[in-house]
């Protein structure tokens, strides 16, 4: 898997668990794995086998395509824009961390609160 996949695959993950109120321990729990290989998957030292990425898609109700960032037939018009902003990794060629994230997400919501 290439390294840009990769990272794309270990932020979903850790984005869809996030969206559960799960910390890495109670995923791995559900998933019957360690902490640490949560931990593994969401820095992109290690990439689930294929069982488990069914496994995980199931669980976060989404598809093995979209867990792997792969655009999938009118995905692309249906995507919502904090989904394309967590999945952003540059901005104007410089590297975005998740404070430049929440820092983009804050400027739209007030943004669109205006309207």
């Amino acid at each position: 898997m290439k390294d840009y996949d990769r990272k794309i695959l270990a932020n979903n993950i850790k984005t869809l668990r996030k969206q559960k109120n799960l910390n890495q321990a109670e995923l791995g729990e559900i998933l019957h794995v360690s902490q640490q290989t949560i931990g593994s998957w969401e820095t992109g030292r290690a990439i689930p086998g294929s069982d488990t990425l069914k496994i995980l898609a199931d669980y976060f109700q989404v598809s093995t395509d979209e867990l792997l960032g792969r655009k999938t037939s009118g995905s692309a018009n249906d995507t919502d824009l904090s989904e394309i902003i967590n999945n952003a990794r540059f901005f104007d060629g410089k590297p975005m961390d998740d404070h430049d994230k929440e820092l983009v997400r804050d400027i739209l919501k007030r943004i669109y609160n205006e309207k």
